[in-house]
């Protein structure tokens, strides 16, 4: 017996080998229907697939045996690794003096051995795909296509494997980190609320006591103070809410009517323009998160009055329900959206340069957050636009027991 030798690239082609975590794994069905479909198709009794590590021969499939590693110094696939032939084929392994001895032949009866190497992306074989029988014969032409063709799907499936597993490591690290994002977001925005509250109340407290010492230029400076500490705590709220929406969404059905939740909105937002908002004829009684519904609607008709720049406000609301999920449309005659801005309103913190009608901009939280919630709740958003005519929002959420 001659045992096989080390490639010369062996330590580089362990490090490939193990990148794939295939070693000492359970078995898994993709490659046990290969083993099998192998064997039927070469009609053998035996068919493996192989990992040679340092020491060892681990068949990571094997239909035939009941074992699923060997001694790698008297395994065939040692040999066949060194091959750069697109088969390696032992007709007769008693007569060939690498296998003649070899424990294999002389006490398993291993007497015919057919392999193809299983050589990754990057060029290094990792095992192989093999055969064996208890008697010397021969492959036809198709039998080999086969074999060859069936270990370029194993290896299909090692890159396969070794790709998920990248991209579950990266999710959960992603989820870390977002885990992170949402705790230092919560952290500050808590710790900055009662500092800005305390500046408002300042400046308001400072205007009633010193506003005669101080000129127009002065007031100015404690109105743009206030203004400042009320636009950032807007900024926080929108934050929380954004990174809240897992929470929001994750709350319990109710019971409700959709015209009640729409006069609540309604009251909500303490409306003391002149606007008209038409709500819906008919009064649905619906069963769904009522307070994500609440978010969604509030961000939603609060935009119609904000970015609306007519002497008279003109909402229309209209929800409706079919099948699984109930519809909402809103529809106002303000500013409008640029086309090209449509597709990116959604992005978290995207804002246009558009002003509202008292002059702020926008800071890009609260659409995000809508269609977070929208996408929570089972539904969809999407948004049409005429510049200086109007916008239509429509979005849909699942019905919940």
């Amino acid at each position: 017996m001659i045992k096989p030798k080390f490639p010369v690239d062996e330590q580089e082609r362990l490090a490939a080998l193990h990148s794939y975590h295939l070693l000492d794994t359970l078995p898994e069905k993709d490659f046990d229907n290969i083993t099998a479909l192998t064997a039927n198709i070469c009609d053998v009794p035996i068919s493996l697939v192989t990992l040679l590590d340092a020491d060892r021969n681990f068949l990571k499939s094997h239909y035939g045996l009941s074992f699923n590693e060997s001694p790698r110094d008297t395994s065939f696939c040692g040999h066949a690794i060194l091959e750069e032939s697109s088969i390696f084929i032992v007709e007769d392994a008693r007569k060939d003096p690498r296998f003649k001895d070899n424990p294999l032949v002389t006490e398993m009866n291993s007497i015919f051995y057919a392999g193809v190497r299983l050589v990754n992306s990057e060029g290094y074989p990792l095992g192989t795909l093999c055969v064996f029988d208890t008697k010397p014969r021969t492959l036809t032409t198709s039998q080999k296509k086969a074999l060859i063709a069936m270990a370029y799907q194993v290896v299909n499936l090692f890159e396969a494997r070794k790709h998920n597993r990248i991209l579950l490591n990266v999710q959960a690290e992603l989820k870390e980190r977002n885990e992170e994002l949402k705790t230092f977001a919560g952290v500050v925005s808590h710790d900055m609320k009662m500092p800005l509250a305390n500046m408002i109340i300042t400046s308001d407290m400072l205007r009633s006591k010193y506003g005669k010492l101080l000129d127009n230029q002065g007031k100015e400076y404690l109105d743009y103070i206030k203004q400042s500490s009320f636009t950032l705590s807007e900024y926080i709220t929108g934050l929380l809410e954004h990174y809240e929406t897992n929470k929001t969404a994750a709350l319990r059905s109710e019971v409700f009517d959709s015209q009640d939740l729409i006069e609540e909105i309604i009251e909500l937002l303490n409306i003391n323009i002149d606007c008209e908002i038409n709500l819906p004829e008919e009064n649905i009684e619906m069963q769904a998160n009522k307070v994500a519904l609440e978010q969604i609607l509030l961000n939603l008709v609060g935009n119609s009055l904000k970015y609306n720049d007519k002497e008279k406000i003109k909402i229309d609301i209209d929800c409706s329900e079919k099948q699984e999920m109930y519809y909402f449309t809103i529809t106002d005659n303000g500013m409008g959206i640029h086309n090209e801005q449509l597709s990116q309103i959604f992005n978290l913190f995207a804002t246009s340069n558009t002003l509202d009608r008292y002059g702020k901009k926008g800071n890009g939280i609260g659409l995000s957050t809508v269609k977070k919630l929208v996408n929570r709740l089972g539904g969809k958003i999407e948004v049409t636009s005429t510049l200086g005519e109007g916008t239509t929002v429509k979005f849909s959420v699942k019905k919940l027991n």
